[in-house]
């Protein structure tokens, strides 16, 4: 069977305090987004893992998709599978694909098989990979809070823009975001301010992220600044970066971002 696993971008990330498990309290937005990664399984003799695509880094053999299966495979005595992921969903982008691979291999899974586990089921197992695996679960717009795994629906609807997301050739990993951000204990009312109008969200939804990460590859800070100056409504870096989106009233094509890195259009 294959399934269509989706990426996310964050509206808005407050960072608000460390906690004592070396975590860190959030508040953040999540909203799915139309890049897709490919899954596939199938019966196999032995369980493996194959990639195409965009190449991942580090040993395949921790790759979440496998961890996954084994989690299902350990408490369900799941037969041996050949996993093969095609990769388009760019890395090091606060994307979340990887997440989402992990996260759209457990209802392949549960389908593929016939396990039965229904939502909660699925999110309690998604959970145990990561953070921000259970959204991708229900994979509608949350208001994520705790180290993001906490979700409340919010009703927004991004689909009367258009969404103009540039990843940059440029790497951030989530331990120098960590590094140079500044923490915001009071947090910044982001509740509050997604379900207004988008065309407030300039004043009101920041990602604390933004920063410290813009100083240290300043041509991230760069496309927010050019998305503004061609029209964007709202423009942010999603997650601990590298990836910078804008909404747009109107459909627009933007050519001038082509060497600036790798761009998708969504209408």
């Amino acid at each position: 069977m294959v399934t269509f696993a989706n990426a996310k971008i964050n509206i808005g990330l407050q960072v608000l305090n460390r906690r004592d498990d070396g975590y860190h309290n959030l508040e953040t937005v999540f909203y799915p987004l139309k890049i897709y990664d490919i899954l596939e399984v199938v019966e196999a003799s032995e369980t493996r893992f194959i990639a195409s695509g965009l190449p991942i880094p580090g040993d395949s053999n921790n790759n979440l998709c496998l961890k996954a299966y084994q989690l299902l495979q350990a408490a369900y005595d799941l037969p041996p599978v050949a996993i093969y992921l095609h990769k388009t969903i760019p890395i090091g982008a606060g994307l979340g694909g990887g997440s989402a691979d992990a996260a759209f291999l457990l209802k392949l899974l549960n389908s593929t098989f016939g396990l039965g586990l229904d939502e909660l089921q699925l999110i309690a197992y998604a959970r145990q990979l990561g953070a921000d695996c259970a959204f991708f679960i229900r994979n509608t717009p949350v208001l994520a809070t705790g180290i993001g795994d906490v979700f409340q629906e919010v009703a927004i609807d991004l689909s009367a823009y258009q969404l103009v997301l540039v990843k940059p050739d440029v790497h951030v990993s989530t331990g120098e975001a960590y590094r140079t951000v500044t923490l915001h204990p009071e947090g910044r009312q982001l509740a509050a301010s997604i379900v207004r109008p988008v065309a407030t969200w300039r004043d009101t939804i920041f990602n604390d992220f933004e920063p410290g990460i813009f100083a240290a590859h300043p041509e991230i800070g760069v496309l927010k600044n050019l998305l503004y100056e061609k029209g964007a409504m709202y423009a942010s870096m999603s997650g601990s970066g590298s990836s910078v989106y804008g909404l747009f009233s109107e459909s627009v094509r933007l050519p001038e971002l082509d060497a600036l890195g790798q761009v998708f259009y969504m209408d």
